[in-house]
């Protein structure tokens, strides 16, 4: 796949690239059964040179704290304003176009996070540790039995290689979106886990109710990854969202995407105004695309 030029935010540029990178039958039907797809060659190879410049910097900082460990891992949350090069992501032509595939046009970014994990003692355990599902508190508050709603995915860049085991790689275990819990016996790894392996540039968009973790880079180079993750309008952000960036964003759909409102009703009872990206869809796709099962709720 052809990697997508950044260098232009011009509307038609925009509109050509995101209508060319809707989500397939295919990538769907993988992303419903694995609970993730993979998304190959998703940033060109200056963008992933720029973020890793951005992140070498940010876990620098963070080392030179008092009392960090050289090998501590930066997880650093609220990305959207700390540097430039983390503005494209917000709307990228060639993912957002999944996200919407799956969740429909009622959408905001509401989490964003850095991850650089240097390299881990020579005796770390091999896979996966701290097995979870996005969004914490949500999964203990839902009055259903799992599978809990979907409510949110995310979206992993890769910044750099992880095609190896071992590479401090996000491990999943596939289709436990679907059925919940794994069974982990102490001192191992759920049954039918795996290693998400690809190289600098790649992206992986998944299901916040996937099971997955982190794992010990034990690569000799620092492992680095971005998350960004959308969710329904409704609800609370997880990270902060720069207002700067808000009053300054170049779209209407950035806008929506970094929590504009016209209201606080308007997240719950969206007017145009309030979702652009409905009248884009209408407009570029087809009313179909744009439907929603909110718009036949009698207000």
């Amino acid at each position: 796949m052809e990697s997508v030029d950044r260098s232009s935010n011009a509307a038609a540029d925009w509109t050509g690239v995101a209508l060319d990178h809707a989500l397939t039958a295919t990538e769907r039907a993988q992303f419903e059964e694995h609970g993730y797809v993979m998304l190959p060659e998703r940033l060109d190879p200056a963008t992933v040179r720029h973020l890793g410049a951005v992140a070498a910097a940010l876990a620098r900082d963070h080392h030179e704290q008092p009392g960090v460990h050289p090998r501590a891992v930066l997880s650093l949350h609220d990305l959207v304003g700390r540097d430039p090069v983390f503005e494209p992501l917000i709307d990228d032509p060639a993912v957002l176009p999944k996200v919407w595939g799956v969740l429909g046009w009622n959408i905001q970014l509401f989490h964003t996070q850095l991850v650089v994990a240097p390299p881990a003692p020579a005796d770390a355990a091999p896979g996966g540790y701290g097995w979870h599902q996005d969004n914490n508190r949500m999964n203990l508050d839902f009055e259903t039995p799992p599978p809990h709603p979907r409510v949110s995915v995310k979206v992993g860049y890769l910044v750099s290689d992880a095609e190896e085991p071992g590479s401090g790689n996000l491990c999943v275990v596939p289709g436990s979106h679907r059925w919940g819990r794994p069974e982990v016996a102490p001192g191992s790894q759920p049954e039918g886990w795996t290693e998400i392996r690809g190289r600098a540039g790649d992206a992986v968009l998944f299901d916040r109710r996937l099971w997955h973790s982190a794992s010990a880079n034990r690569s000799p180079v620092d492992r680095v990854a971005v998350f960004f993750g959308y969710s329904y309008r409704w609800l609370r952000p997880k990270s902060a969202m720069d207002a700067p960036a808000l009053a300054e964003a170049p779209s209407p759909i950035r806008r929506q995407l970094l929590g504009a409102a016209t209201g606080s009703n308007g997240y719950f009872d969206p007017t145009d105004d309030d979702v652009p990206l409905r009248s884009w869809l209408t407009e570029h796709v087809g009313d179909d695309e744009a439907d929603a099962p909110s718009d036949a709720i009698t207000r």
